[in-house]
């Protein structure tokens, strides 16, 4: 007598929904949208913005230009310094949204060593400046009194 196979149950990733749930909340309350993104060969971001291996984007509609908050990559265009740069950002390097007012948001582990290593590369992004949006997603560095979201392990 066989034993009937219960049907694959694990879906796709939440975390992209997630995202643009947390998203959308900081926008109609009036918040600002960062993320904290775990920099890789897989993320095209401005190089000399990245710390630590990590950097922090402002990902509200003010600081970007054709934002897109998909299941595999967040994508949009914003200028570091005056200089337009076209970012993009898988997913699963998503470690942290939250609004930068308050810091209420959501953290997300890190990506392992076979996700990191698995996606597209994408390159550092060190192209030459571009036409598109004049706004600037470079966040502020926190300021004494101001929370700040902290990764607890």
């Amino acid at each position: 007598m066989s034993v009937p196979t219960a049907p694959t149950t694990a879906g796709t990733s939440t975390r992209p929904y997630l995202i643009r749930a947390l998203h959308e909340w900081c926008t109609e309350n009036g918040f600002t949208p960062y993320i904290a993104v775990h920099v890789d060969a897989t993320v095209r971001v401005p190089a000399e913005y990245v710390k630590n291996g990590e950097i922090v984007l402002n990902v509200g509609f003010e600081a970007t230009s054709s934002l897109k908050l998909g299941n595999e990559f967040i994508e949009f265009k914003a200028r570091f310094g005056g200089v337009s740069r076209e970012i993009a950002v898988p997913v699963t390097h998503v470690i942290a949204i939250y609004a930068r007012e308050n810091g209420q948001g959501m953290a997300f582990p890190a990506p392992t060593a076979d996700v990191a290593a698995g996606g597209p590369h994408l390159a550092l992004a060190e192209e030459a400046p571009q036409q598109g949006s004049d706004r600037d997603p470079t966040p502020e560095p926190p300021t004494p009194g101001r929370p700040t979201l902290k990764r607890v392990k």
